[in-house]
């Protein structure tokens, strides 16, 4: 696990990015379950994100994979930022998890 913004031996680092700073990139057939949004959005109003989002960097910009239903909670309640586990990719990488 991550402590305080240090990287893991697999080179992830967890840091705080603004959420409008982040793409979506994949073209998710399904929508999010409006209930667990909902319910997201009360947790983290009371105790916090307690698990970050998964994000690609690629050439500087953001690529958010996982964590859907947590990023709607965040961009619904207007924060900021949100915590996010980030990796450095290269397009190729990027290319893979858009397939």
């Amino acid at each position: 696990p991550v402590e305080g913004g240090k990287p893991r031996s697999d080179d992830r680092l967890v840091v705080d990015l603004p959420v409008a700073a982040i793409r979506r990139p994949l073209g998710r057939v399904r929508g999010n379950d409006p209930e667990k949004v909902a319910a997201l959005m009360e947790s983290i109003k009371e105790i916090g994100l307690q698990e970050p989002i998964d994000v690609l960097e690629v050439d500087g910009v953001y690529y958010g994979f996982s964590g859907c239903h947590r990023f709607e909670a965040h961009q619904r309640l207007g924060a900021e930022t949100i915590r996010c586990r980030v990796r450095k990719a290269n397009k190729e990488v990027l290319k893979m998890h858009l397939m």
